[in-house]
């Protein structure tokens, strides 16, 4: 089998203007980076969200990630590349990748096999500048909070109390806690500072909600960096930074078109993590995807625990959002993994492991459930599968009330997807959603932590430091008590715990930190050991990354 690189270096692809003109988008609303790839023009958002038509709405998530690896992006792309075969027009929206993840373990975010975007390596490398212009807003907003420092401190702004932080989009551990200022006295002030990386920061969540510019400069001008000696909130308005900061974004807002392999439009743009952001690409693409499709197929990061939560209690809760459907994925091996299976035993038969490890899969269509979307499981079909495994899964599934599937789109591309894109229209004809989000935002923000722990993650209680306890008073004593959570925590285990897998149980969530994110309009609550600034591992797949003399990029995965 060909690598996912070869895959996408081979495929023949299509000027992005003939994509565009099969779903109705005008020459003059593409704005072109080269011949693959393309933003879309304010003027197409204003027209398409302007008309009220809207595709119905179907999201794609998983049970938590292992290193077996489910499939949820490839899942994602196969099934719209399958629901266009059987004449149902789909478009796909997708988040950009992180150079993070690329460069260190994960690899690439442009789907696998015959279910990808293309051009893979400029989606995966550095797309349309979209990251690295909020990189770049970030960090001049740092550097004017810290010139105001030097200057004379007008705003009164007490350095031990910022919270604003510089960004990278790369894993680089060694920047989570440095000294800045040192030298001479015209180097600056000197305090303590850290980065993280770009794609857990607030420009990034601001980018994903903001629906105009105006609506980006209003959110951006509400950043609250630090606090001044009397308490006070101390804002990116009170800097006068909100405005070059708008200026640097103002192409970034606009989403990206590419293609898949089968020349369905993707739409992919902006990409927090869903471990320690809130998981989801913009509103503006998934809007736009429901104005140019019967049905939009969008995708959250991570477990449904992580991505779906936020999806739905963030996402759709600010957009005015309700999702028709929600395609869980799992693997045979990843239920395996779940079940106590070391990974080089993943590929031997084992009824009995992947019944135990069902109970992963098992709490997370409960949880979708509680959300009252209808659920379709899609089994991600391996060769060391065997039909008992899967039979198990099935019957397990539809005992549930979920429906499912069976998917081969990393093998056969949209054919591979054509069960589960038939499944999903049975599911969209038949059952009705009746979403609603999982919390009521007026609710204290300890209570509603609580909640997402309980119901979501199945904890017996929150276990708040006296740290949190703070910075919980501070953000509802300064009017930011009502807003959705977004909770960073580990992706591997339903707890706050990376070495718990299936379902634990008797456990509680530990939250050693709050923050506001008043611009992006929710609080960020930090739990267990999760870092917003992610490490290499011992052996980066950076060290496997080429490039030959006519320019062709190897090792990308």
């Amino acid at each position: 089998m060909k690598t996912d690189i070869q895959i996408a270096q081979e495929a023949e692809m299509y000027p992005i203007e003939k994509v565009a003109e099969k779903f109705g988008i005008d020459r003059d609303d593409l704005e072109f980076y080269g011949k693959y790839k393309a933003k879309l023009s304010d003027r197409l958002y204003n027209k398409v969200v302007g008309s009220g038509k809207k595709g119905k709405l179907v999201l794609v998530t998983a049970i938590n990630p292992t290193p077996a690896g489910e499939g949820k992006t490839t899942t994602t792309i196969g099934l719209a590349q399958g629901l266009n075969r059987i004449g149902k027009k789909s478009v796909v929206a997708l988040r950009e990748p992180s150079l993070g993840p690329c460069f260190g373990i994960k690899g690439g975010a442009a789907g696998g096999g015959y279910a990808q975007v293309v051009p893979m390596e400029d989606i995966n490398l550095h797309f349309t500048g979209d990251i690295h212009a909020m990189t770049t807003a970030n960090n001049l907003l740092s550097a004017m909070l810290d010139n105001h420092l030097q200057q004379g401190n007008e705003l009164r702004i007490d350095p031990k109390t910022i919270t604003w932080k510089r960004t990278l989009d790369m894993n680089d551990r060694a920047l989570r806690s440095i000294v800045i200022g040192l030298g001479a006295k015209t180097d600056g002030v000197v305090r303590e500072d850290s980065f993280q990386i770009t794609v857990a920061s607030e420009i990034m969540a601001i980018m994903c909600l903001a629906e105009d510019i105006d609506d980006l400069k209003a959110r951006l001008s509400a950043i609250i960096v630090g606090y001044n000696y009397d308490g006070e909130p101390v804002t990116a308005g009170d800097l006068k930074a909100a405005g070059a900061m708008t200026a640097l974004l103002k192409d970034a807002l606009k989403p990206n078109l590419v293609q898949t392999l089968e020349h369905t439009p993707a739409i992919i743009h902006c990409g927090p993590f869903a471990n320690i952001a809130h998981g989801c690409n913009s509103v503006k693409a998934t809007k736009i995807a429901m104005g140019l499709s019967d049905i939009a197929i969008t995708e959250a990061g991570f477990g449904a625990d992580l991505g779906a939560e936020k999806f739905f209690d963030i996402k759709c809760r600010f957009a005015g959002l309700k999702p028709d459907c929600c395609v869980l994925v799992a693997t045979i091996r990843s239920l395996k993994y779940n079940g106590g299976v070391a990974k080089t035993d993943l590929g031997t038969p084992n009824t009995e492991a992947v019944k135990k490890g069902f109970a992963n899969l098992e709490k997370h269509i409960e949880n979708l459930g509680k959300y009252g979307v209808p659920v379709v499981v899609a089994l991600n079909a391996f060769t060391s599968d065997t039909a008992e495994e899967r039979e198990y899964v099935r019957s397990r599934c539809e005992e549930m009330g979920a429906e499912f599937a069976l998917s081969r789109v990393w093998e056969k591309g949209g054919e591979g997807g054509i069960a589960l894109a038939e499944k999903v229209i049975e599911v969209l004809e038949s059952k009705k959603s009746s979403f609603k989000p999982l919390y009521d935002v007026e609710l204290p923000i300890a209570e509603k932590i609580d909640i997402i722990a309980k119901e979501i993650y199945g904890a017996d209680g929150v276990d708040f430091t006296p740290k949190a306890k703070k910075d919980i008073a501070k953000i509802e004593a300064i009017g930011y008590g009502n807003v959705p959570v977004c909770i960073a925590k580990t992706q591997y285990s339903l707890s706050d715990n990376a070495a718990l897998y299936g379902r634990p149980e008797g456990f509680r969530i530990s939250i050693r930190g709050v923050t506001i994110s008043a611009g992006a309009g929710f609080a960020v609550a930090l739990s267990g050991n999760i870092m917003t600034m992610p490490g290499l591992p011992k052996k980066p797949a950076a060290e496997g990354i080429d490039v030959d003399g006519n320019g062709v990029v190897s090792g990308l995965f």
